[in-house]
């Protein structure tokens, strides 16, 4: 059965646009682009999202005008090509500061500085999936991405990665496929592997999983981009998944009642596991106080909420222990109904 990306990609065919598609999404929408330009727009998802609100003209009012909405949706998309390059040639690859207070490619950048893991598997657009060491390449690949569902190569993009030391996976089609990444960077010797998984897409989770066993390594499983799945879907991420971005998904709020943290209210991030625990708290100052955090209680780790001083990543925050999660807060993502 296909999903909602693979009809949306089959609207916009690899032959009719010579090579040049990528399928993303804002805020809640699948969204085509080709030749730097949006070309095609799905329906969108929310009414508002905190985050986009932050980052996006346009996106921090809730419209209920349509046509205004897609075309805000549309330009954010295109400002973003502007100003980082995103789907062509002029495309950003390394960053050092942080984009989102609790985003995965500052989690990922700061585990790699630590030493918490070996190499990180992400996905680039203009690339697919890609292995990386470096952390200034892991964040300037996943600082402003949102879900990549389908991408083309684009050669000096490949080639800007290949000489940051990145190992593209598949550099001739620009696949993604996470599992055939993981498999890769077992090959060229990593152990302590972090992934991130498009949580609206297709991949076998419990595939990845096995692949520990299998291949003597350690996954540590990130899944992001989480609105609109199913509740299957959501059980599925929050069984297999070390930590997941609940996005706008009611599904993984609710299944965040079984997490050990939440990391904040608003666009709560649910860590379900010790290994996802060990892996945060690389993210921490005093990474001691997230690793020794007692696995059969609940925390929460939230500006507003007081509790302990910590800081994760550069903010100032508090970690508290809960009698229960999730914890909802006063500006979460609001879907359409």
């Amino acid at each position: 059965m296909k999903s909602r990306p693979e009809y949306f990609l089959n609207k916009f065919t690899r032959e009719k646009h010579a090579g040049d598609l990528h399928i993303t999404r804002m805020f809640g929408a699948l969204v085509a682009v080709s030749q730097g330009k949006v070309i095609g727009l799905e329906d969108y998802a929310l009414r508002y999202c905190p985050l986009a609100a932050r980052l996006y003209d346009g996106l921090s009012e809730r419209a209920d005008d349509a046509t205004t909405r897609k075309q805000a949706i549309a330009r954010s998309v295109e400002a973003k090509i502007k100003e980082f390059g995103h789907f062509t040639h002029r495309r950003m690859i390394t960053r050092k500061a942080i984009a989102a207070p609790y985003g995965a490619s500052e989690m990922l950048m700061y585990a790699l500085k630590k030493k918490k893991i070996d190499c990180a598997v992400t996905v680039c657009d203009c690339a697919g999936t890609v292995i990386s060491n470096t952390p200034e390449v892991v964040q300037g690949i996943g600082a402003r991405m949102n879900g990549l569902f389908f991408t083309s190569p684009v050669r000096q993009v490949i080639h800007d990665l290949e000489n940051h030391g990145a190992q593209v996976v598949f550099p001739k089609t620009a696949d993604i496929n996470q599992e055939e990444g993981i498999k890769k960077a077992a090959r060229l010797d990593y152990k302590s592997i972090a992934v991130t998984v498009n949580g609206f897409g297709k991949s076998n989770l419990k595939n990845m999983r096995e692949l520990e066993e299998k291949l003597g390594i350690s996954v540590t499983l990130l899944t992001v981009c989480t609105t609109g799945i199913t509740l299957q879907r959501a059980k599925e991420l929050a069984r297999y998944s070390d930590l997941v971005w609940s996005c706008a998904s009611e599904h993984i709020r609710g299944l965040g009642r079984d997490a050990v943290l939440q990391i904040t209210s608003g666009i709560p991030v649910f860590v379900f596991t010790q290994k996802g625990l060990d892996f945060v708290s690389a993210y921490c100052a005093d990474g001691g106080k997230i690793s020794g955090l007692e696995p059969t209680k609940k925390y929460l780790i939230s500006g507003i909420h007081g509790g302990q001083k910590i800081i994760m990543g550069d903010c100032l925050t508090y970690l508290s222990e809960m009698n229960a999660l999730p914890i909802r807060g006063k500006k979460e993502p609001c879907p359409l109904l």
